[in-house]
């Protein structure tokens, strides 16, 4: 299944799984809002979920740089390495896309944009495979999040937003790490 429609980053690990390192952002505006990204599985496109910005390491990448790279990719705003925090999370995913069982080794990064940054975004960046699962990118309040949380939206991962409102006020130095979460 490498090279087919989840791409060429994706090999099978020990256990059979198609797997892949990711490197995902928690991208602050000036006013805390978090960005993130709506997409749905084209194989089952009444599926859908919100998650953060990010994606699959190159060969010999970092995940630093990945996350930079897949930021200007995915949003077309311009981060430096300098300018991400952590890891501040990492987490194992396991989950079904293009009808497969697939894991996903993730490390998150905080970025905080700076008063008077642009935070328009572009969608110019991406791929051909990206336009068609990802339907959105949108800055989330915490407490908007929240709300559509419980109106039954779906968002990778669960605990973003509890995790978002304790990055608000800084970080403290710690990586917290999700075990194995299948979604």
């Amino acid at each position: 299944m490498s090279g087919s429609r989840l791409g060429p980053e994706w090999v099978p690990g020990p256990d059979g799984l198609l797997s892949r390192h990711a490197a995902r952002v928690i991208l602050l505006d000036p006013s805390g809002r978090v960005l993130l990204v709506r997409g749905h599985d084209a194989d089952e496109p009444e599926r859908s979920w919100w998650f953060t910005v990010g994606g699959g390491l190159e060969p010999g990448e970092s995940p630093r740089a990945a996350a930079v790279r897949e930021t200007a990719e995915e949003t077309g705003l311009e981060l430096r390495p300098e300018q991400l925090e952590g890891p501040v999370l990492t987490r194992s995913a396991i989950f079904d896309f293009f009808r497969v069982t697939c894991r996903q080794e993730e490390q998150f990064f905080l970025a905080r944009l700076a008063g008077g940054t642009a935070t328009e975004l572009s969608d110019a960046g991406w791929t051909a495979g990206e336009r068609e699962v990802l339907d959105e990118m949108r800055w989330w309040d915490v407490a908007e999040l929240e709300a559509e949380l419980a109106g039954g939206a779906v968002v990778y991962p669960s605990n973003l937003p509890a995790l978002v409102r304790s990055l608000l006020t800084g970080w403290d130095g710690s990586c917290a790490h999700l075990g194995e979460v299948e979604e």
